[in-house]
């Protein structure tokens, strides 16, 4: 299946094939075979659900293993949009559809079933709230934000790099998907120099300081560990007056189990109590900055959908066309910025991405088989090397066209 497009580099007139989920034995066939199955089973095992929620939520999972897809039922301010969007896959099996759609359609699903947009006692619940409170204990994120900040080199650009890298390498806790491995190590970032796989990094730092800049928008992936770790790196930009403001760009919903939200934000703040006096310091300049507008936080509905950031609406595209720098994180981002598409590895991320209205970077650790900006050779010999390197999240990329 490929998809017309007008907005990405005038030499491309279509994206090649999308990612589907009927790819033989592919990461995305694996995720609606087995994956998103027991998503919903931990959904209904961590909450207390009345038995028809629960009812809901098992018929949408045997939809998934042997079912057919059907359309939102309930009355929404979104049902329009999704009504729209997926009246080409309604009726199919959730092993036939493009990857990506039905990942965001799933967990829009899940909203529908435990009743998130309708009044009640589960009007605007997180059923993923607690898996995440698992990240704000004291021994998780906390600890791993104040061992970071303790090691922290003199040197500016050391600095700068040294965050950049644990806002990455955070990438790897993604509650939706268990990748997260010994994170202690990603705290020696000299033994991750070889996951890296492109590396940025300086020409971000040569942007960043040419000139002042006005504008950085962050928009962020999970929350816990990866969360946290970016509130570091805006402190960092913040405080030594490489940017003059920050904003944050959050899912307006649950969405992607540990995505995060505004609420996610707030309640990451307050996790940063639990760790030490440097954490303590750093969240009450994060609520300086808050105060006085230098942070700021907001979402839009784009980031829930199904649309790939060539499809934006032309209001977030004006948000973003302002900033100096777009910093992207996560491998959903950087899977919608490409349209989730098959692309050859050798082709040019700034090819691609001339769309963009910002300049801007990926940070994402891998865990879909997607990437560009590499030699099929290097491909070839990462795969010898492991079989599963484009989804294991073990390797990173910091990303850029500026």
């Amino acid at each position: 299946m490929s998809l017309n497009v007008t907005s990405l580099h005038p030499n491309i007139k279509t994206l090649p094939p999308l990612i589907m989920t009927s790819d033989p034995d592919s990461f995305a066939w694996r995720t609606f075979k087995y994956r998103i199955p027991a998503i919903v089973e931990e959904i209904i095992a961590l909450n207390q659900f009345p038995a028809e929620i629960n009812r809901g939520l098992e018929e949408l999972r045997q939809e998934i293993i042997n079912g057919r897809i059907r359309n939102l039922q309930e009355a929404a301010p979104d049902a329009g949009f999704w009504k729209q969007v997926s009246s080409p896959y309604v009726g199919r099996s959730w092993l036939d559809v493009p990857w990506y759609w039905a990942e965001a359609f799933f967990y829009r699903r899940v909203l529908e079933a435990t009743r998130y947009f309708q009044a009640g006692k589960w009007h605007l619940f997180d059923p993923y709230a607690a898996k995440k409170e698992t990240e704000w204990q004291p021994e998780a994120a906390p600890a791993l934000v104040a061992a970071t900040l303790e090691h922290l080199p003199f040197d500016e650009y050391a600095c700068f790099a040294t965050l950049l890298h644990h806002s990455l390498w955070g990438n790897r806790v993604d509650l939706s998907y268990n990748v997260a491995g010994d994170l202690t190590r990603a705290l020696r970032l000299e033994e991750e120099h070889a996951n890296l796989l492109i590396d940025d990094t300086p020409r971000i730092w040569e942007y960043l300081t040419q000139r002042p800049r006005d504008t950085l928008i962050l928009i962020t992936d999970n929350a816990g560990t990866e969360l946290l770790m970016d509130l570091a790196l805006v402190d960092f930009l913040l405080s030594r007056y490489r940017v003059r403001q920050v904003v944050m760009h959050l899912k307006p919903q649950p969405f992607f189990v540990s995505d995060a939200m505004i609420a996610d934000v707030r309640a990451g703040l307050e996790a940063l109590c639990h760790g030490n006096e440097r954490t303590k310091a750093l969240r009450l300049r994060l609520l300086e900055y808050l105060g006085s507008g230098r942070l700021v936080l907001t979402t839009h509905w784009f980031y829930a959908s199904s649309l790939f950031y060539f499809e934006a609406p032309e209001d977030l595209r004006a948000q973003l066309a302002v900033a100096d720098l777009v910093i992207l994180k996560g491998d959903v981002n950087y899977r919608r910025v490409l349209g989730d598409a098959h692309w050859p590895f050798s082709t040019p991320f700034e090819h691609i991405t001339a769309y963009f209205p910002a300049p801007f970077a990926n940070l994402r650790t891998l865990k879909g088989e997607l990437i560009v900006g590499i030699s099929e050779e290097y491909a070839e010999q990462l795969s010898q090397i492991d079989p599963d390197w484009l989804t294991n999240g073990r390797r990173g990329v910091i990303q850029a066209r500026l």
